[in-house]
């Protein structure tokens, strides 16, 4: 597991998670963004990133654009909650790395709070 980065814990998880490159990071919260979408749907992805990555609807929004995610493919569900397009979810991660700060540590902590998506797969 070494080699991958996965690891028994979500504490040791985010420990082998830091050694990684910026390029391997941005990577896997690309793959889970999408794998989570599809078994769970994109609402899931987004309440996700709400939480983990502290983002709101217009983080989330400018974020996906920054990304060169197209701005005209957000939408709201009938019940008025933030939807992207699954196809396009992993610009959510070079825009995250461009309106925050603090990116990599935000992207980090999606993928540790969503360990238990990993060790599902």
């Amino acid at each position: 597991m070494v080699a991958t980065g996965l690891s028994a814990d979500p504490k040791e998880y985010r420990a082998r998670l830091a050694e990684q490159s910026d390029e391997q990071i941005d990577t896997w919260a690309a793959e889970l963004m999408r794998d989570v979408a599809k078994r769970r749907g994109v609402l899931r992805v987004m309440d996700d990133l709400r939480t983990a990555a502290r983002l709101d609807d217009r983080d989330i929004e400018r974020a996906f654009a920054s990304g060169d995610g197209p701005p005209a493919a957000v939408g709201r569900d009938a019940s008025g909650r933030l939807m992207i397009p699954s196809i396009a979810l992993y610009a959510l991660v070079p825009g995250i790395r461009s309106v925050t700060p603090d990116g990599r540590d935000r992207l980090i902590d999606y993928l540790v709070e969503n360990f238990h998506e990993l060790v599902y797969v």
